[in-house]
């Protein structure tokens, strides 16, 4: 090696020197809980024995590092790290590599770096967190004496152009070789690969600019090193692996060329360049160099044939159908198509001796499958809900020959009855629940939305149910669940209760609801657990033990839970008031709105409302989490995300062009002053008629010296000030015109599109509030006519002001939701109503306040105590008992 020219230098019991000959230095990537359900599973369950074979058969396959990551929640990381390294430090054909500590956590790097020998890398730092956060943790690593990974993230987000590459990498160099005095040739940036041919332009460069990037750093930074995840260029493909090797073994020829020099591959997912077909090889690298237009298009179409070719040996797309006759049914059940299961399921008819046999043994075979792949990952919640589509149509065509021979005899794996409780008018989630349970085989009873209880009980007796699924989104649901649980115990119903919804928790169900069923009563917090729960809760063998280990569970949890309850500090209301917080109305004068009054805005245009749509919750309604953008590109959930995303698009634009939905709002500017915890709204042509009454409630835990107690009232100018203020008030609805539409889908067995089109009116609802809020502050009250925000900004809720809303963690009273319908007389000028329970319909309906003062910010009431309990329902005129039932949710458990 040159005095002139330093080289990375990594060790294990034996050194790995990275010079400017050396080729490529592989990084095994199986050693991570992230990556690799395998050694997750291992890490787990505690066998480490097998967990070190993994990292084994790692060397021996070629790695020349190996990566490991022990980020996983249930997991004890810094435990799991330190003993991991210290038994691979025992195994020589293991410890003679060095190895890459990977994680985003310092405390589980730091215990990796106290025991791991030799050089190893570290896995990563970047200035996401600020340049004092990025500088610390360097000056540890080096102190340290390993070599560091720097991702190119900054304060702003992922650098996803070439630009943002450059000016974040050229960035960090600076401060670590300058500032830190970190060596350049252990430095390693990970200018980030990102998948290519999705569908999205702004994705077409990305192989692109990760070269040029790669190129620039090796030019204009000295000595410092590159490295990446292959495998991220293909999660399009994922699932064809002729293209997702040729597409990896290109990307890497390319890379190196412009000076990449080190990354995380799969071998056994690696073609050989030269011997990649030449079609093929022009179409991957149409996409990666960006050479046309249509790349992704040719080569989507391109990879069909080249799937079925490794198939079956035909290049045609449908070469499937020449499949026999289960594996034809299979296929379609689990892709998801529709087009030839009648076609099938007739073959299979006449092959047996009774219609129910086809549904008992082609169909079920096929949905067993689909079970299978759900329960190990291998597909994902829209999948499935697709499979119960094609499933759905496949039992319609037979039912008729069912009923012809009057047998209705299928053997299900059990009875299940689904309902929303009393009042509440969701059921998105219910109904995803529904379609998994189905798809395993189990009989669903689903009785709808605002389900009375004695409805719940009498079905559950007259069909001989075996578990009750209840599903609430909104906190009087939560009363409700506790009431069925109650009259189930006082009429000795013993079936087991599932409990589900936004608003529900292992923490309510356990503490609320478990202790007055003698029943088990278990909380399923998404759909991809609930076939688990009922199987074992339905099994012969299981159902004992497993009953046993949730009640022991839930009382501990339940005691612990009390126990920190207890050890939590209120104050009085009176002291919680002296200390509201205060603001300075002397020097502030709050904005007069330019239209003061009620408006109305019906048929509102949808397209207007799509730039201001919120996609993170849309993905997470369907059991897909991360957040939008990036979930389209994230290693595990990404191919299925985007599909997801393809559909929502095509049905958006549906319901834009044929009108399906119809928008409409109702808001209003009034004045206002706050007198105590109570807001006063005022008539807009007399600011001293008092015309609504809006209570609010204030925070009573102890908090910091120097902390307020808050209330919304205190963002309004007390009456005291003489100072003119003012509020507002709305309520938005995209959901006319969506039960019908969902409706017809459910009559012709598409849940897929049914849940699709509930999940979308939601979305647009939000983007309708946030659009409206938007026009408020800039025209309609007019304090933030200069402001420019982007939609990831409104997100961030980055705006002055504030628009919570009744039944929302500022203001959990539902009950304000009245004074607020009658102030703005919702119902008669849009039609959306209240349920009993003060649930809006249509569902897809948002409501809330307008606050303007720029001091004025979100924030949990948290719980409230007896005394504020009882000066509520004096103000509310309230019973206590009622006034009990309706802030139940909050009050400190006694």
């Amino acid at each position: 090696m040159s005095d002139q020219v330093p080289v990375l230098q990594l060790s294990g019991l034996e050194l790995l020197e990275i010079t400017p000959e050396t080729n490529f230095v592989n990084i095994g990537e199986r050693t991570n809980v992230t990556g690799s359900r395998k050694f997750l599973r291992l890490i787990e369950s505690a066998d480490f024995e097998t967990a070190v074979e993994v990292a084994r058969e790692q060397v021996e396959g070629g790695a020349q590092i190996i990566d490991i990551n022990m980020d996983e929640g249930l997991i004890d990381g810094v435990k799991a790290m330190t003993t991991f390294l210290n038994l691979i430090a025992a195994e020589p054909d293991i410890a003679r590599v060095p190895v890459m500590i990977d994680s985003s956590k310092w405390e589980i790097i730091e215990a990796g770096l106290r025991v791991a020998q030799g050089k190893s890398v570290v896995n990563s730092i970047s200035l996401k967190e600020g340049e004092e956060a990025f500088v610390r943790l360097a000056l540890k690593i080096k102190q340290y004496g390993a070599a560091v990974v720097v991702m190119a993230f900054d304060e702003d987000g992922q650098a996803d152009s070439l630009e943002r590459r450059i000016e974040i990498c050229q960035r960090s160099y600076d401060i670590l070789v300058n500032q830190v005095q970190f060596a350049p040739q252990d430095i390693i940036f990970d200018p980030n690969i990102f998948p290519v041919a999705t569908g999205m332009e702004e994705h077409r460069r990305n192989a692109l600019d990760f070269f040029s990037a790669t190129r620039w750093i090796r030019k204009n930074l000295p000595h410092a090193n590159v490295s990446g995840g292959v495998s991220n260029i293909s999660f399009s493909f994922r699932g064809n692996n002729t293209v997702r090797e040729a597409m990896h073994a290109a990307f890497l020829y390319h890379a190196i060329q412009h000076g990449m020099n080190m990354g995380i591959v799969n071998p056994s997912l690696l073609e050989v360049y030269d011997e990649i077909p030449k079609n093929l090889l022009n179409h991957v690298e149409d996409v990666l160099l960006d050479r046309r237009a249509d790349a992704t298009e040719r080569l989507l179409d391109f990879a069909e044939s080249v799937k079925e070719k490794v198939k079956g040996g035909n290049p045609e797309k449908n070469a499937w159908r020449k499949q026999e006759l289960q594996e034809r049914i299979s296929h379609s059940l689990i892709k998801g198509i529709d087009a030839f299961i009648e076609e099938d399921v007739e073959e299979a008819r006449q092959q047996v001796i009774r219609p129910l046999e086809v549904i008992e043994g082609h169909l079920m075979n096929g949905m067993n499958i689909v079970g299978d792949l759900f329960g190990e990952g291998k597909m994902f919640l829209p999948q499935v809900v697709k499979s119960a589509r094609v499933m759905k149509k496949a039992v319609a065509y037979l039912q008729p020959y069912i009923e012809a021979e009057k047998d209705s005899d299928s053997q299900s794996a059990g009875k299940i009855l689904m309902a929303t409780v009393k009042g509440d008018v969701h059921d998105i989630g219910k109904n995803i629940v529904s379609v998994v349970l189905a798809c395993n085989n189990f009989e669903i009873i689903d009785l709808g939305v605002m389900v009375p209880p004695e409805k719940i009980l009498e079905s559950a007796i007259k069909h001989q149910v075996d578990v009750i699924g209840l599903s609430g989104l909104i906190t009087p649901s939560l009363d409700e669940m506790i009431f069925v649980a109650q009259e189930m115990e006082r009429q000795k119903i013993q079936i087991p209760l599932l409990i589900g919804g936004a608003t529900t928790s292992k923490a309510h169900t356990a503490v609320k609801i478990a202790p007055v069923s003698s029943s088990p009563v278990i909380h399923v917090n998404d759909a991809s657990r609930a076939v688990a729960v009922v199987s074992n809760l339905l099994s012969r063998e299981q159902q004992t033990s497993y009953v046993e280990k949730i009640r022991i569970d839930y009382d501990q949890f339940r005691e612990k839970f009390l126990q920190r309850s207890e050890t939590k500090t209120y104050l009085s209301i009176a002291d919680a008031r002296a200390n509201a917080l205060r603001l300075d109305w002397e020097n502030f004068r709050p904005a007069t709105p330019k239209n003061m009054g009620a408006h109305t805005l019906k048929d509102f245009p949808l397209d207007r409302l799509i730039p201001y749509i919120d996609w993170t919750p849309f993905f997470r309604s369907w059991d897909l989490h991360g957040k939008y953008p990036e979930i389209l590109s994230d290693s595990v959930v990404g191919i299925q995300a985007t599909e997801l995303f393809s559909d929502a698009q095509e049905m958006l634009n549906q319901i834009i062009a044929e009108k399906w939905l119809e928008a409409r709002a109702r808001f209003g500017l009034f004045p206002a002053y706050s007198q105590g915890d109570d807001i006063m709204i005022c008539d807009p042509e007399d600011s001293q008629k008092v015309i609504s009454k809006w209570l609010t409630l204030r925070q009573q835990l102890q908090k910091k010296a120097g902390q307020p107690h808050r209330a919304l009232a205190d963002y309004i100018a007390p009456a005291s000030t003489g100072y003119s203020d003012y509020c507002g008030a709305f309520c938005v609805s995209t959901g006319f015109g969506t039960q019908e539409k969902a409706a017809a889908f459910e009559a012709e067995n598409d849940d897929y599109s049914s849940i699709m089109i509930k999940a979308l009116a939601d979305r647009l609802a939000e983007a309708f509030a946030e659009y409206l809020h938007e026009a408020v502050r800039q025209n309609f009250w007019g304090y933030a006519s200069d402001e420019t925000l982007t939609n990831d900004d409104l997100i961030s809720e980055k705006y002055k002001g504030i628009r919570p809303a009744p039944g929302y963690p500022a203001c959990p009273d539902h009950l304000e939701k009245k004074p607020l319908w009658e102030l703005l007389r919702v119902e008669e000028t849009i039609g959306v109503s209240l349920t009993e329970s003060l649930a809006m319909w249509p569902a897809a309906s948002v409501s809330g306040y307008y606050f303007a003062h720029p001091q004025a910010q979100y924030f949990g009431l948290g719980k409230i105590t007896e005394d504020q309990l009882k000066d509520y329902s004096q103000r509310r005129g309230l019973p206590l008992q009622e006034a009990r039932k309706w802030l139940n949710p909050n009050l400190v458990s006694k």
